[in-house]
């Protein structure tokens, strides 16, 4: 309730006081700042006490195999759902691509997208320091889960490191708890820099495009995201009350870094155990956009609509599928490159446009980027949130009797009575 309040008075800020919203953004940068410090510590030692302290050493190929399974089948009902969207909303047509925004899009034409042997080959980093100083989540989650299976092997001599993590990861977690604290100060700067810079205007500029890119993903949420609930036989109403805080901060923020320790904390008391929560929901920061996906689908297909104005030439639903099977390959190294959404349509739509008109279609989109870009990220959280608890049912290890309690008086009493102590207290600051 306090982080929509804070989103709800920054626009209001942003509105009356344009200059107001730009003097607060430095709250917003504060907030993500800590947020991130605590991203590297929490993924390394929830990894870690995950595989080596629960002897999970046989788990982590087979669970990362069905993790994989899951991100293909999901992300690519996101890129069709996207496709059949853009197809009958059509908010290209009628779009005039002119020549604007073209040092922005210099900026983004000097990186290229990874290809997937590039994102296996980035995924391990040539030093664990320097991966985290960057926050390359990709790199730590395979850093940690060789270092665990390390630590296992050794038997008792790697016991201790297994308590120091376990006691880092508590830390980290009420660490977290303080930091969100200053939450929706953070959301309501981040909010009132967005409308006091672009103004509400931006809410209608280009307004058919920002409202098929919702409509599709409501409808991925509903259609894909329920199908996944019913048959993974997820508790519906809990797991809405355990994202809803981290996916509004992922909406307010477009970033789901931001959203990542909340996001790991309330599925480990949802029931899921620590070690999927510690490997999937990294892993799936990188193979697991759903929204990112969608985005792309619809985004490089709006592309396509607009450029047929300029040049007569439809490309037609051979060409948009052949397109889609491009970005699912493309986009699966989404998350290790800058601007990253942007990167990949920009790379697309070169190679399915006449030379020029890929760059122009993109810089079109520019305007209204970061109003999509807070449904694309909050959808991204809440389908990473949602693999965990899938993944922990298919491995037969979903707590059901946590999940019952969840938010309730009877969820302080199970932790207690197991002995996790941090749990219980983040349950009374946090509900």
């Amino acid at each position: 309730m306090q982080i929509m309040i804070g989103l709800v008075v920054g626009g209001v800020i942003g509105w009356l006081r344009p200059d107001w919203g730009n003097a607060v953004y430095f709250l917003r940068d504060i907030f993500i700042n800590l947020i991130k410090s605590i991203i590297a510590p929490l993924v390394f030692s929830t990894i870690v006490v995950g595989i080596a302290g629960a002897g999970a050493l046989r788990k982590v190929g087979r669970m990362g195999f069905k993790a994989l399974i899951y991100f293909e089948i999901v992300t690519t009902a996101a890129l069709f759902i996207g496709l059949a969207v853009v197809n009958l909303t059509k908010p290209g047509v009628g779009v005039k691509l002119e020549a604007t925004n073209t040092s922005a899009i210099q900026s983004i034409e000097q990186t290229h997208p990874h290809s997937f042997v590039e994102t296996i080959v980035h995924a391990f980093p040539s030093s664990v320091i320097e991966a985290m100083v960057r926050g390359d989540v990709l790199q730590i989650v395979a850093f940690s889960v060789l270092f665990a299976l390390a630590v296992s092997a050794v038997g008792s001599k790697g016991q201790p490191i297994v308590r120091a993590m376990e006691s880092l990861s508590q830390v980290m977690f009420k660490f977290t708890n303080y930091v969100m604290m200053f939450a929706p100060i953070g959301v309501g700067a981040a909010m009132a820099h967005t409308i006091g810079t672009q103004g509400l205007g931006v809410l209608m500029n280009l307004g058919k495009l920002v409202l098929s890119l919702y409509l599709a993903l409501i409808i991925f949420v509903v259609v894909v995201f329920g199908v996944v609930i019913l048959i993974a036989r997820v508790p519906l109403r809990k797991f809405v009350r355990a994202v809803r805080e981290p996916a509004a901060l992922a909406f307010a923020t477009t970033s789901s870094e931001s959203a990542l320790p909340k996001a790991m904390e309330s599925m480990e008391r949802l029931g899921v155990p620590r070690h999927i929560v510690g490997f999937v929901m990294p892993t799936g920061y990188s193979f697991n956009l759903d929204g990112s996906t969608l985005y792309l689908a619809l985004a490089s297909v709006f592309v396509a609509q607009a450029a047929e104005a300029t040049t007569g030439q439809h490309l037609g639903l051979d060409r948009q599928i052949l397109m889609v099977l491009t970005l699912m390959i493309t986009s699966k190294g989404v998350a290790a490159v800058p601007r990253a959404s942007l990167v990949i349509l920009l790379a697309t739509v070169n190679s399915f446009l006449p030379a020029g008109l890929g760059p122009i279609g993109v810089a079109v989109i520019f305007g209204v980027d970061e109003l999509m870009d807070m449904g694309r990220t909050c959808v991204n959280l809440i389908g990473n949130c949602l693999a965990t608890v899938v993944v922990a049912r298919w491995e037969g290890e979903f707590d059901d009797e946590r999940a019952l309690a969840f938010g309730t008086p009877a969820e302080i009493e199970l932790d207690l009575k197991r002995g996790n102590i941090a749990f219980a207290d983040a349950v009374v600051q946090g509900d």
